[in-house]
């Protein structure tokens, strides 16, 4: 439990998180030294109070982006920033990829997954979710499988079309894979679909993405026979619940069967989407040498 002092330092961060105030500001309004202020909270929270203001800035930009239109530069203005470069590279940094990049990849999966999330499960344990489930199926089926006796579809239906993607899915607590390593597998077949592939997410407390991977880099295309797909993701020990499923972006089918959750070693590379953009240790051709 935080002290009475920091506890007041954080009301006042988050009432005026998006004011030009500085230090000075903050110690007016609460009545004790900048100095003391910052060692105190430095103390019981590990972030300088410039650090906590940054973090949650930034973690209102997430917010804005994924469900606001707002350009990139507005945000930037909005969030005191000084240009959209500074913005950027500041964004970059804690999320790992540009606010843009973000803005997209995060759509594509999430959509607005709350707001339209479908209510009526066909299949125990899975629900339909996505851009506009309404424009897609997800049932059982008992003729196509691969393994067992049933697989799971999820199919367009005539109102799908371009920009447009529906996923069948599953949410569970991340608590008994917490510090680990895991691979996510299944055999997918499909037919005439536009785009589709298995999709995970793990995500913390505050409902931050902080592994992911939808395929995007190696996605399904055409029709194609039951083929073999998996996903490694790590599981931080701040991770609170892992979200997995089959998304089908425009229009097509596709079955689904033999889920398989395991603890993968850590020889076996990450397929982490939101790390892709982090730089090199060391440079590299520096003689040009190598074409």
């Amino acid at each position: 439990m935080y002290s009475e002092i920091t506890q007041e330092v954080i009301y006042f961060l988050e009432e005026c998180l998006l004011d030009d105030w500085q230090l000075d500001d903050y110690a007016s309004q609460i009545g004790y030294s900048k100095f003391h202020l910052s060692r105190i909270f430095k103390q019981e929270t590990g972030l300088t109070i410039s650090e906590y203001i940054r973090k949650r800035r930034l973690a209102t930009a997430a917010m804005y982006l994924l469900y606001s239109d707002e350009s990139i530069l507005q945000i930037a203005f909005e969030l005191q920033y000084q240009s959209q470069e500074a913005f950027t590279r500041s964004f970059k940094e804690l999320y790992k990829m540009p606010p843009g990049k973000y803005r997209k990849l995060m759509r594509s999966l999430q959509g607005m997954e709350e707001k339209n999330m479908n209510d009526l499960t066909t299949i125990k344990g899975w629900i339909l979710s996505g851009l506009n489930p309404t424009f897609y199926e997800m049932k059982t089926d008992g003729t196509v499988f691969h393994t067992g006796t049933k697989s799971g579809l999820l199919t367009s239906k005539a109102d799908a079309g371009e920009g447009q993607f529906g996923t069948m899915m599953q949410s569970f607590s991340a608590d008994n894979w917490r510090g680990k390593r895991i691979k996510l597998s299944c055999f997918l077949k499909t037919e005439e679909v536009v785009k589709c592939g298995v999709w995970c997410r793990v995500d913390n407390d505050s409902s931050d993405v902080i592994q992911f991977d939808n395929m995007d880099n190696r996605s399904i295309h055409g029709t194609t026979d039951w083929n073999f797909y998996s996903i490694v993701l790590d599981v931080p020990k701040e991770s609170a619940s892992i979200h997995f499923g089959v998304l089908l972006a425009g229009t097509g089918k596709v079955w689904a069967d033999g889920f398989k959750f395991e603890e993968a070693d850590l020889s076996v590379p990450s397929t982490n989407m939101l790390a892709c953009d982090q730089l090199p240790l060391e440079p590299v051709n520096l003689g040009f040498d190598e074409g």
